[in-house]
């Protein structure tokens, strides 16, 4: 595992300056994503796939269809914001990118989130933010539940 605090403060903080959409909610948010869908171990899905780049990628384990998604829906919408993101990776982006690319993978996970246009919860709402990622991220019909996001972060964060 990654050690949290320098993926907060070395990949999120700075990321999501770059892109221009930082706030102590969304770094708390994105946080919990990584630790979450990734336990900030795993760069691709668990499946038993042969390809390892055709399902959920990167440590927030965005699916590819939701990346091109991102970029065909909403990115292409917003030049500045694109080119911000595009400033972070290889052009075209694709999603593999987000395997290797922390950055990268960190601005397409708060993008997706910004597309959303309920308020983030405040960073000390924990269950708030598990809440949140359940209805947005995971969805309901995924196999995460808002009580496993709030035990593995309690476990990443103790301490810290």
């Amino acid at each position: 595992m990654l050690n949290v605090k320098h993926f907060r403060d070395l990949i999120i903080v700075p990321t999501l300056k770059m892109v221009g959409l930082e706030s102590p909610s969304a770094t708390v948010l994105l946080l919990g994503t990584a630790i979450q869908e990734s336990t900030l171990t795993h760069l691709t899905q668990l499946d038993g796939d042969d390809d390892p780049y055709d399902d959920a990628v990167g440590l927030y384990q965005m699916e590819v269809k939701t990346h091109d998604d991102i970029w065909e829906n909403y990115l292409n919408y917003r030049p500045q914001l694109a080119d911000a993101v595009q400033g972070l990776t290889a052009f075209p982006p694709t999603a593999r990118e987000m395997v290797g690319n922390l950055w990268y993978a960190t601005a397409m996970c708060r993008v997706h989130y910004r597309r959303v246009p309920e308020a983030l919860p405040d960073p000390g709402d924990i269950e708030g933010m598990a809440d949140y990622w359940k209805a947005h991220y995971n969805t309901f019909e995924g196999a995460g539940t808002g009580e496993e996001f709030i035990e593995n972060w309690n476990e990443a964060t103790f301490g810290m």
